[in-house]
Parts: C-alpha cells; sequence; structure tokens
C-alpha cells in the first residue's frame, strides 16, 4: 500500500456514487473526482473511496474490470478516504470495484470517450482544418508543430517553464537551472511569496489545443496529486474563455492562452497563485459552438484535475463570446463552472437583433424605402444609441446569418461569406458554382444541434413576422404614420441563402425548437440559477461613435431571463464601468471570497440558496468612477435615471422598440389582431386595413410566450447528429 498523503483541495461539483455493502454506516462509497463519472475521457479516471469504520485501510483492494489497481491508491490525509489516479480505462462502459474483505463492497460505473473526441457533442465536424502548425505555444516560443497535420489533430503533450521578468514579461526558461536574476517574486492570495514560475501545458484533446498553467517552483516538489510542499498554487481554477463567433467554424483556431480577443490576460490570475485553463475550442472566434466548447471544457478540467488535484471551485472568466459561452454552459451543462465573471456581455449567441438591423440597414440605405427618412428617425427606430451601431450589427453581426458571397448593398467581404482562411476557395458554398459546399452560418456549422432541412441547409432559428419596428416611436410621436406603415410593409426578411426579401423571416419550426431545447438561447432557466454571477462591464461602447456589439442591454437581458425563469436573480451582480485593470482584478477578488465562502459551506440548504447566503456583502450592484465604487441597483436607463446611468447610460433594441420585454427572448411571436388601441395615433379604416394585410397572421403579442418556445429539454443533453438529441442517462 502506498504511504500516506494530503488530498488537500475538494470541488464543489464532485459527482458521488454511493455502493452497496454492509447496511447503516458500514458502507463503502466511491466517487469520481475527474469529473461526471458517464462523461471521461482519455484512459483515466481519478478515484475516492471512503472506507466505512471497522475495515482496515490496509486491506481494501481494487479492480478495474477484473484487474488489480489497488497500488494506485493511498490515503487522504488521517482521513478514512483513500483516492488514486486509475489508469487503463478501456472505451465504453468500465466498472471499478472494492472491497475490504469483511463483505462490504463498493462499485462505480464510469464510461470513458477518446481524448480526441467526441463525447457527447455528435458526429465531427467536416470538412476540419488543424492549426497546430500555426498556434504559438507561448509569446516568442515555438509553434506547437512543425508543419500541418491531419484530423484529429493530435499532437504530444509538452511542459514548458516560465517566468515574469522584471520587464513585466514572460519568458521561457529551463526548469533545471538556476532561477533567472531578473525574474520576480509574487504573492498568492493565501500569502504565499513564490517564485514567479510558470508551469505551461500544451496539448490536444478533442480535436482543440488545450492549455493549463499553474506556479510551479522547479525546485520544490508539488504541486502535483500526491504533493504540496510548492505553496505557488492557491487551489482555485480559472477558466478563461476568449471572444469572436465568426469565422469559429471549421478549424481548430490558434490562440487560447496568450493573445485570444476577449481572454484575460493570464498574469491577471497567475500572479495571484490561481491556475488558468484555456482551450482553442473554448475562445468563440475559433469555435462558435458552445456545446463543442462545453465538451472540450469537460475534458479539459479532468486533465488539469489528474494531473494537478481536485481545485476549490472553477471559476469561469471572459469577454464578449467569452461571455457568451460562460452564460450557456453554466445553464446547459451545470457542474462545470461554479461561478462566472461574463464580460461584455451577450446572453447567447443567437443575436437576434443583427436580423433586425440588417433588414432596417437595407430599408434605409438600399433604396427600399418609399417615403423620407432622416437618420435620426431610423436610429430611433432601432434602439441603438447611434447608426454605427445599426451599421455593426446590420453588416457584422449578422454576416454570421449570410452564406453567399458579395451581399449587394453591403461593403464587401465582412458582411457575409465569412470563413476561416484555412478553409479553401473550393470547398465553400456557392449557390450556383458549388451548391454542395460548406456554408458560413452559425445553423450550418452546428447542424448536430439544428439538423439540416432537404437541401442539407442547417436549419436557422431566425423569425422577424408580426413585429412592429418602431412601434414605440410611432406612439411617441418620432416617427408619422406614413413612415411607419411603409417601414413595416417593406422592411421584408432574409431567406435561407441570407437573401433580402420582401417577406418577413420565418423560423424552421424544427431549428427553432432545437434552439431552445438545447440550449442555444439561453433561457436562464437551469444550470445559471445555481451559478455565482459577476457581470461587468469590462468596456463601455454604447456611445461608441464607430459603432460596437457589446451594449449594455445585453447584461439586463440575461438577468431578465433568470428572473423569468426563477423569481429572482438574486445570484447575479452587475457592474457598470469596470473598464480598468484594477477593477478587473477587484471582480477577481470579489468572486473569489464568494466561491470561497461558498465552497466551505458544507450545509443541506439548497445550492441555489447557498450561493445567495455565501455572497460577500461587501459584493453589491453598482458602478465604478475614477476607481471608486458607488453601490446602486443597476438597471438599463439614460442619464438621469440613476446616478450610474448618468455616467454609463444604456440604450435598447429594435424588438424592445417593437413592445418585447428586456429579456429579449423570443424569436418568433404569438401574435394578436391588430387593434386600433395599440396606438396613440387615430389611423383612418383604409390604414387599418393595410395594416391587416402588411400584418395578415396578426403582429407580435409579447406577453405571451413565443409560437415556438420551449424550455431547455435538460441539461447535459447528448447529440447524436442531424439534429437529434437526447438527455443523459441517469446517474
Amino acid at each position: 500500500m502506498n504511504q500516506a498523503i494530503t488530498w488537500v483541495f475538494v470541488g464543489l461539483s464532485v459527482t458521488v456514487t454511493a455502493c452497496g455493502g454492509i447496511s447503516g454506516g458500514d458502507q463503502i462509497s466511491m466517487s469520481a473526482l475527474s469529473g461526471r463519472p458517464d462523461k471521461l475521457s482519455g484512459d483515466k479516471v481519478l478515484v475516492a473511496i471512503d472506507v466505512p469504520q471497522g475495515a482496515a485501510l490496509a486491506d481494501l483492494k481494487v479492480k478495474l474490470n477484473g484487474a488489480d489497481v489497488t497500488s494506485s491508491f493511498a490515503q487522504e490525509g488521517s482521513t478514512r478516504r483513500m483516492v488514486g489516479l486509475v489508469p487503463g480505462l478501456s472505451p465504453g462502459k468500465n466498472q471499478i470495484s472494492s472491497s475490504t474483505g469483511r463483505g462490504d463492497a463498493g462499485k462505480l460505473d464510469v464510461v470513458n470517450y477518446p481524448a480526441t473526441g467526441p463525447m457527447f457533442s455528435g458526429p465531427q465536424q467536416e470538412p476540419f482544418y488543424c492549426q497546430t502548425h500555426l498556434f504559438r505555444v507561448y509569446p516568442g516560443g515555438p509553434m506547437l508543430s512543425a508543419t500541418p497535420i491531419a484530423p484529429p489533430c493530435h499532437v504530444p503533450t509538452r511542459v514548458d517553464y516560465l517566468y515574469r521578468t522584471s520587464a513585466d514579461a514572460f519568458a521561457a526558461m529551463d526548469p533545471s537551472a538556476a532561477l533567472p536574476v531578473d525574474m520576480v517574486m509574487t504573492t498568492t492570495t493565501t500569502g504565499a511569496v513564490v517564485p514567479y514560475v510558470v508551469r505551461l501545458e500544451t496539448g490536444t484533446l478533442n480535436r482543440s489545443v488545450y492549455q493549463t498553467a499553474v506556479l510551479d517552483d522547479p525546485k520544490v516538489s508539488g504541486p502535483d496529486l500526491r504533493n504540496h510542499q510548492d505553496q505557488g498554487w492557491n487551489g482555485r481554477l480559472v477558466h478563461n474563455f476568449g471572444g469572436g463567433c465568426q469565422p469559429g467554424w471549421y478549424s481548430q483556431g490558434a490562440t487560447a492562452m496568450f493573445g485570444a480577443p476577449g481572454a484575460g490576460d493570464p498574469h491577471l490570475f497567475l500572479s495571484r497563485g490561481f491556475a488558468v485553463s484555456t482551450a482553442s475550442f473554448t475562445v468563440l472566434g475559433n469555435n462558435c459552438n458552445f456545446v463543442l466548447a462545453a465538451e472540450t471544457l469537460t475534458m479539459v478540467k479532468q486533465r488539469f484535475i489528474e494531473t494537478q488535484g481536485v481545485p476549490l471551485y472553477t471559476m469561469g472568466w471572459g469577454c464578449s463570446g467569452g461571455s457568451i459561452l460562460q452564460n450557456t454552459i453554466a445553464d446547459a451543462y451545470p457542474g462545470l463552472l461554479d461561478g462566472i465573471v461574463p464580460q461584455c456581455s451577450f446572453a447567447d449567441i443567437t443575436n437576434i437583433h443583427a436580423l433586425d438591423a440588417r433588414v432596417l440597414y437595407n430599408y434605409h440605405l438600399n433604396g427600399v424605402a418609399g417615403v423620407p427618412w432622416t437618420q435620426e428617425q431610423i436610429v430611433k427606430v432601432s434602439g441603438f444609441q447611434n447608426f454605427a451601431h445599426l451599421v455593426d450589427h446590420g453588416v457584422g453581426r449578422a454576416s454570421r446569418y449570410d452564406p453567399v458571397r458579395n451581399r449587394p448593398g453591403f461593403p464587401a467581404d465582412i458582411s457575409s461569406w465569412i470563413y476561416p482562411p484555412e478553409v479553401p476557395l473550393a470547398t465553400r458554398y456557392d449557390p450556383v458554382t458549388h451548391p454542395t459546399g460548406v456554408r458560413a452560418t452559425l445553423w450550418d456549422s452546428m447542424a448536430n444541434i439544428f439538423g439540416r432541412t432537404a437541401k442539407g441547409f442547417g436549419r436557422p432559428a431566425l423569425d422577424n413576422t408580426g413585429i412592429q419596428y418602431g412601434l414605440a416611436t410611432l406612439n411617441a410621436g418620432q416617427i408619422s404614420k406614413d413612415q411607419y406603415l411603409d417601414l413595416n410593409e417593406k422592411i421584408g426578411g432574409m431567406d435561407i441563402d441570407g437573401n433580402l426579401s420582401s417577406a418577413r423571416t420565418v423560423a424552421d419550426p424544427d431549428g427553432l425548437k432545437a434552439a431552445y431545447e438545447s440550449g442555444f438561447f439561453n433561457a436562464g432557466g437551469r444550470g445559471l440559477g445555481t451559478t455565482a454571477i459577476l457581470d461587468i462591464d469590462f468596456i463601455y461602447r454604447d456611445q461608441a461613435a464607430a459603432g460596437d456589439p457589446h451594449l449594455k442591454f445585453q447584461h439586463f437581458a440575461t438577468r431578465e431571463r433568470i428572473r423569468d425563469s426563477q423569481g429572482n436573480a438574486d445570484n447575479m451582480v452587475i457592474w457598470s464601468g469596470a473598464t480598468t485593470p484594477a477593477t478587473w482584478a477587484q471582480a477577481l477578488l470579489q468572486m473569489d471570497a464568494w466561491l470561497s465562502s461558498l465552497a466551505g459551506d458544507k450545509s443541506a440548504t439548497p445550492l441555489a440558496q447557498k450561493i445567495v447566503a455565501n455572497k460577500p456583502s461587501s459584493l453589491k450592484d453598482g458602478c465604478w468612477n475614477s476607481g471608486a465604487f458607488m453601490a446602486e441597483p443597476q438597471f438599463l436607463g439614460l442619464a438621469g435615471t440613476s446616478a450610474c446611468n448618468t455616467l454609463y447610460p444604456g440604450w435598447t433594441f429594435p424588438r424592445f422598440v417593437a413592445g418585447s420585454s428586456m429579456a429579449h427572448d423570443v424569436v418568433q411571436c404569438s401574435k394578436k389582431p391588430v387593434t386600433a388601441s395599440d396606438y396613440t395615433v387615430s389611423f383612418s379604416a383604409a390604414e387599418i386595413a393595410r395594416l391587416k394585410r402588411i400584418f395578415p397572421d396578426g403582429v407580435c403579442d409579447y406577453t405571451r410566450k413565443g409560437i415556438v418556445q420551449p424550455p431547455l429539454l435538460d441539461t447535459w443533453l447528448v447529440y447524436t447528429g442531424g439534429g437529434k438529441y437526447e438527455k443523459s442517462p441517469a446517474r
């Protein structure tokens, strides 16, 4: 039997399997510390065995599929728990059994998947292009592979050592040599003063490049599974998510730890002792698929645990697309992240207001309008602060729906047909010359979720039927009846190929159903309610003259969805104006205090209640101004509505102006008849008749759910391809 060791970190989201034996308190209990026992990757698993009183630890026997693996286990400190990294799992189902020779016995059933994937995301995307030859391991370092390789994009795992120089940069070092003279020391959150030396692990999992980093003095043993003499790691793990979306399909991605847009600077975390993990598939601009990102995070977290140990908690961090992944993964895959710090937030990937912005842009600038408009009036209809925001959303953000090259009437190269450069021109879709080519849209890149039409196209989940564009501006007297009628009569929509049409866009019902049931369209109704959330601006762009997709209403859309789903959003704190490194550091430390307190709460109180009870009293809604924090409930509003809103006013979006709620969660609205009482202006009988022709099925009734708006089917769904998915087996 191995000598006694100390396993010091216990995570929040451990899956426990209680097993049989003799009754009462004399049962053997076994659990998988790596993660969910039904979703493991590679060929090993970290297992804990709680041995009953009266049984000798030395008598414990452990077998994997009948083969003895007892030597893998050692005592956890002075407890009656034995912990071991069990190697040699077979593909598929495995059984780990234990006994002490007294008639008691335990068993743990686990399911093992290949490290190259997939696990639950469904058939892997084809074509697919590896980018290890473009992936620089660290600044100034080598590429991950010398030449291009083919899927599954696997390369041997490598470990490098970096140190922080007195010039505030990372540099490579030889771990067997003396510590560099220009190396700085750093102080962790636990008060340890240690050399600022980083162990950087880089490899491939699930066709994604992953990286983990942790303070590790090579002259001191650990930190690893069995030794924690090295005090550098503070026991916490931050997963760093990156931003973007398009062109995140058909390729591996060439950024992760360093240089990924929207991801946090690893120095922020490492300098304080936090371990950091990341992966190219958890950078949304490399891979715009939240299911694949969740699957990759599952594998990366397991790899970290099986190398370094179980963290006290796992925190998510990231801006823009990084916020999307935190919000959607926390809701649909609870347990992977204990707390999240979404920044420059988006509620989900869909951005349905980008469709609205595109048709408004087309109406105003491409000769569709039949009556005169000022730019100021069209901005009022959009809800945005300025026209540049309308252009940004209608051109750049809407490009993820448009698979056709050079959209007439729109800027070339940025409004449609957005691919990663690795995808050869000969493989790309063209409706005339290559109708079977790969299509650059959300729906096509996630066909495992949405399924495909008879033509093989991904089923879209967009709709603008019944929307009364500009309703609030009409009722406020900011546009005329003629403008309102002309706009809604001619604004039209997009077809499945992104072509602008006079007809409104109608969602594919199966695609729309999948969008909601999968969590792609995040309703905030499951895991987000049991996740600690600190949502911060990171950047403030509502008044950006050049336009920007990162607008304040997105923070409040997420909060409203959580509130609608569970009756409150007490687990979510919002900071406005957190746009400086000092405020980002405060966010990290405040979340550390929250999650550390939560991890120490071993009561039987429901998790949602424990999250609120353990929130630090100092952690409140508010805004930052010149380094000072002002506590104040946050809500979306213009200057004058609150002190924080005067500093950081926020505007809305086209569907809000058309009558939707702040939750912005209805893609295809339920309809009601055209009714004169909805308007502050008087329409003639002829005008009412015209309205009824414009809206033959009625206008949006935002007091009801959408026509197709089911809840998330379940967490941890398994995708089998072609838009088919099922619940995970009961554990």
